[in-house]
């Protein structure tokens, strides 16, 4: 786990009470130099999403991780779920698409 991973599992991780949080480096799969944590999916299941819509969970995490957003991360993929929509998405959130720009020869 690098740095910026660690922060935003930290950060996150202190400011919701997380059924389920994973932090995920996908920068791998992106234009960027190797090492590099700039891209991340996060999956954040919590009974605090409860009645809430996407919008507002999303809002939720940009606060929590306005710094980072404002610096080092580029790009941060949400899959927010309450706890009924986690058990009901069967554990499994949705895999991120490979980025267009990581094969130049496309």
């Amino acid at each position: 786990m690098g740095p910026i991973e660690k922060i935003v599992t930290d950060k996150l991780a202190a400011e919701f009470k997380a059924e389920v949080l994973q932090v995920t480096n996908e920068s791998y799969m992106h234009s960027v130099p190797a090492g590099s944590e700039t891209h991340f999916k996060v999956v954040l299941v919590t009974e605090q999403f409860a009645g809430k819509r996407q919008v507002q969970r999303h809002q939720a995490i940009y606060t929590v991780l306005a710094e980072e957003l404002a610096g080092p991360i580029h790009a941060l993929a949400l899959h927010t779920f309450s706890g009924a929509e986690w058990a009901g998405s069967q554990g499994q959130a949705p895999d991120s698409p490979q980025c267009r720009g990581a094969n130049k020869s496309d």
